[in-house]
């Protein structure tokens, strides 16, 4: 299973960036997706989730109402949609799949984006 994360970048705050997870080697369409984050000095931390039909989601409190998690399985990708963003959002972001207990543990990772957030 190979997992590349894209779109990472360096924004001012207020502004916004689109990550992309395309997953190879799996069946994607039957799998969970998660995205995470680990900032410098700090744990890896769940950011969303998404199960195989897209009909459920999971946020963490920090990125209700700024962040949206989506799908398309015809692409095999997953998409995370990042609005709003604040210096407190700055990080290495991960995708992974492969759920073992929703939402936070999965078998799979991707090698990570970083996202910087600037004042």
């Amino acid at each position: 299973v190979q997992l590349q994360a894209s779109g990472g970048g360096s924004v001012q705050a207020g502004g916004s960036l689109r990550l992309s997870c395309a997953v190879s080697g799996r069946t994607f369409g039957s799998s969970a997706m998660g995205w995470f984050r680990q900032a410098p000095g700090k744990e890896r931390e769940v950011v969303s989730a998404i199960n195989w039909s897209g009909l459920s989601t999971y946020y963490a409190d920090s990125v209700k109402g700024r962040f949206t998690i989506s799908r398309d399985n015809a692409k095999n990708t997953v998409y995370l949609q990042m609005n709003s963003l604040k210096p407190e959002d700055t990080a290495v972001y991960y995708c992974a799949t492969g759920l073992r207990e929703w939402p936070r543990q999965y078998a799979y990772w991707g090698q990570g984006t970083q996202v910087t957030v600037s004042s």
